[in-house]
């Protein structure tokens, strides 16, 4: 994004010094600044776009006044852009052979799309064994660590990765607390699972 910033910009500098002081001229730099403004935007309209609709018949005071506000409009859209994106976050979240067994793929993404947040991949694997162990490797000393495995091994998992503003803290908050039990109602967990060692999903 930068190297188009300054591609524009300068694009839109050498208009203005090279051109004499004429009409043709402020048409000119209203159209390079409208361009440059386009680009903080993402947009792919084209330099020539712009040619074609500028008014080039309107008076000289409001030709150097569109050329003057473009950029910085532009400048403020490229940070909002880039604040918006900064606070957009990635998740993953999967969920188990359990979950994919008694069929409630669309219920689990249905609630996180009806949040707002976006899925951007999503693909069926079966985890081997040694993936799961992997997985698990920080449980390996406990004594339901080989069921657990097993488990996680035993069919298709659903794979994901899901997008939007606060989607790892909400996202948590939306699944419920490990033991389902313990799970508020309106969880996936709380509303969904039964036991412990078959909850369903995990991110």
């Amino acid at each position: 994004m930068s190297t188009q910033v300054f591609r524009s910009a300068s694009r839109a500098a050498r208009a203005f010094l090279s051109a004499s002081h004429t009409a043709p001229l402020l048409c000119q730099w209203r159209t390079a600044a409208a361009a440059t403004a386009t680009v903080f935007r993402g947009s792919a309209r084209s330099l020539s776009s712009y040619r074609e609709k500028a008014d080039c018949k309107k008076s000289t005071a409001r030709g150097w006044l569109y050329g003057t506000l473009a950029f910085p409009a532009a400048v403020y859209l490229l940070q909002d852009h880039q604040l918006h994106a900064a606070e957009l976050e990635r998740t993953f979240i999967a969920i188990k052979p359990d979950g994919v067994q008694r069929g409630l793929i669309a219920e689990i993404v249905s609630r996180f799309e009806r949040k707002g947040f976006k899925l951007v991949a999503i693909k069926i694997v079966v985890p081997s064994k040694e993936f799961a162990q992997k997985h698990y490797h920080d449980l390996k000393e406990r004594p339901f660590f080989n069921g657990l495995c097993d488990f996680l091994s035993s069919g298709p998992v659903v794979a994901m990765v899901w997008e939007g503003e606060g989607v790892i803290k909400y996202g948590r908050k939306l699944i419920g607390a490990t033991d389902p039990q313990k799970s508020e109602p309106g969880t996936i967990r709380g509303d969904l699972a039964v036991v412990v060692d078959r909850m369903l999903i995990w991110i």
